[in-house]
């Protein structure tokens, strides 16, 4: 068990190091080839590219979280809405309305 760690430490780092390498290129290529010519900005280095490939991930891709939260509070939901009978479903689809202010509640439209 301790060798496959010690194989894989490095395949990590290089594996790591290749996606920076070949991703700041493909940045670098990119914005070299479309923004000078489109809107007349600057060209960018190497190291610039990056710099914008680090902060699209931190902006658009999170640190590696990858919507953990998220899943974990849909299967929550899921699993309160199997427990729940027709009458508790209504009630807590009413609340939800409600809440939202997405349309009236069911009991306001039953009676018009």
């Amino acid at each position: 068990m301790r060798r496959k760690w010690i194989f894989l430490g490095p395949l990590a780092i290089l594996a790591i190091l290749l996606f920076i390498a070949i991703g700041g290129v493909v940045v670098l290529q990119l914005w070299n080839w479309l923004l000078p010519p489109l809107f007349g900005w600057r060209q960018i280095t190497f190291w610039q590219a990056v710099g914008i490939l680090a902060l699209c991930r931190i902006l658009f891709g999170g640190l590696g979280l990858h919507g953990s939260g998220r899943s974990k509070f849909r299967r929550r939901m899921a699993e309160r809405w199997e427990h729940m009978t027709p009458e508790e479903r209504e009630r807590f689809r009413q609340g939800m309305r409600a809440r939202c202010r997405f349309g009236p509640p069911t009991s306001e439209s039953q009676g018009q």
